[in-house]
């Protein structure tokens, strides 16, 4: 099965806005911990690990009009229901996002006393800091159903146009305002805050613009809502042991250590966490078309789409992903400079990039798991998992910081590989399981980490900068042609979806 010409410009729109994205991010990064220091990045994770929390309040809206947006785009006559169906799930949005901003104020002077522990960032900064990131989650959160709604109608070129202007004006305006105005973290959250609140404004008008014209005013329907209650229900419960266990890594550390050790942790969590970057442009651009194919009841291109998206993703996260645990702390060394924080972080670097793999490989069959509207095994194995991770956590923080937390974050994402694919294929695509393990995992795992050993093991010990760039990007450009290989999508016929 081949890709259609709207999937192929949206993968690439996604894979190139995500890498610009990604790109730009990790680049501002020794930026900002070299003006405000790593006391102060640490309090950029807590807004991260915050942000992330505050998603359990999605009620899987996004995803649900996403989808629906995507059934109703093949249903004739469906444009009035497309609108309504934005408004209703507009103005709710709003609502949890005023709500969420509430909550944070409230909470800013407990989190400071109770739960941050700093030794050079003040007490008053903290709490300040805390309260502009709730206007700043305010103003975030309501963009999150639009570029949801650009994604269900398949406009991911302009999703990704708008999303990549936005990390521009992020990144270059905070640099711009740490230089010129105050290199403070309150200055910081300032300046994010009137950057998300610009990003949520020029989302909602382009969706307003490409949606369906219908004639009519659109409006408010909570019937629309309750008629989609039960898959939107499903994802909040799925959304709310998944953000908790995702989490739960940050809530522990950040309770647990110093800030500065937080930042630590938080500077290789975010790095390793830009891997995501690179396949959900796959689910993005294929969850929609196999929300389609579902519909319409076409076993056979499901099963053709999901193993291709699998493969896809393969390529492109495996190379990457294995390269840069094998040479973690060289990466750091080149890209940070400080022996410091390159010391303190390259170990969790190298396991927590292990683990986001893992997470990353599991995105296409969770996407298959929506498309049929099947949230229940998501939600059951996610409990099943935060029962069993919380006190592994702790236990393993406690007796190895940051590297313990990494280590729990690969047992847990293994755990899904290895009990979520059986049971799932036991009721989707029947029959499948094993060339899911065997050709799409598997065998390019095995070729990607024997390359990787080879490489590694060649390498001098006294190797200078250029050798050692070389020689990762010589096994990065290997692995990658190697995994193409394994997964059989190394001939004219599959690289002829990029041109076509």
């Amino acid at each position: 099965m081949k890709f259609t010409p709207t999937i192929r410009n949206n993968i690439i729109a996604n894979f190139t806005g995500k890498a610009w994205r990604g790109i730009f991010s990790l680049a501002f990064v020794p930026i900002y911990i070299k003006i405000m220091g790593i006391e102060s990045y640490g309090l950029i994770g807590i807004f991260m690990a915050l942000n992330a929390v505050f998603i359990v309040l999605d009620m899987g809206l996004s995803a649900t009009l996403s989808r629906e947006l995507s059934r109703l785009s093949i249903i004739k006559n469906s444009e009035q229901q497309s609108r309504d169906l934005v408004r209703t799930f507009e103005i709710i949005y709003w609502i949890i996002g005023i709500l969420i901003g509430i909550i944070i104020i409230i909470l800013a002077p407990v989190i400071t006393k109770y739960w941050i522990t700093s030794v050079n960032v003040r007490d008053e900064t903290i709490e300040q800091a805390l309260l502009i990131m709730g206007l700043l989650l305010a103003f975030r959160w309501p963009s999150a159903i639009y570029s949801g709604g650009l994604k269900g109608l398949q406009h991911q070129v302009t999703f990704n146009v708008i999303k990549s202007g936005s990390i521009l004006v992020q990144h270059f305006g905070a640099v711009l305002v740490l230089l010129f105005v105050s290199p403070s973290i309150l200055a910081f959250f300032l300046w994010q805050s009137f950057a998300a609140l610009l990003t949520t404004i020029v989302f909602a008008i382009w969706l307003w613009k490409l949606l369906p014209k219908s004639g009519y005013r659109s409006k408010f329907d909570i019937k629309l809502f309750l008629k989609n209650r039960k898959f939107a229900s499903g994802m909040m419960g799925v959304s709310f042991v998944t953000i908790l266990l995702m989490q739960i890594d940050k809530i522990v550390i950040s309770k647990m250590l110093t800030l500065e050790m937080f930042g630590y942790y938080m500077l290789a969590f975010s790095t390793a966490n830009i891997l995501t970057n690179l396949v959900s442009p796959v689910h993005t651009a294929l969850y929609p078309r196999l929300s389609q194919l579902v519909a319409i009841d076409m076993r056979a291109d499901i099963s053709k789409l999901y193993h291709k998206g699998c493969r896809l993703a393969s390529i492109i996260i495996l190379p990457t992903a294995i390269t840069l645990s094998f040479y973690a702390e060289e990466i750091l060394s080149l890209w940070i400079g400080d022996p410091i924080v390159v010391r303190n972080s390259h170990i969790i670097l190298s396991l927590l990039i292990i683990g986001t793999m893992i997470k990353s490989i599991m995105t296409m069959p969770y996407a298959l798991q929506l498309a049929y509207g099947w949230t229940k095994l998501a939600f059951y194995k996610n409990i099943t998992a935060l029962i069993i991770v919380i006190p592994l956590m702790i236990w393993m923080v406690n007796m190895y910081q940051g590297i313990g937390a990494a280590w729990a974050w690969i047992i847990l994402h293994l755990g899904y590989i290895i009990f979520e694919i059986p049971i799932m294929h036991k009721r989707l695509l029947k029959g499948e399981m094993g060339r899911w393990y065997r050709q799409d995992i598997i065998l390019p795992t095995l070729i990607v980490v024997t390359i990787n050993l080879i490489s590694r093991e060649i390498l001098p010990v006294d190797a200078t900068i250029i050798m050692i760039v070389s020689v990762i990007l010589s096994t990065l450009a290997l692995t990658s042609i190697a995994s193409a290989w394994a997964t059989g999508n190394l001939n004219m016929r599959s690289l002829a979806i990029i041109k076509k």
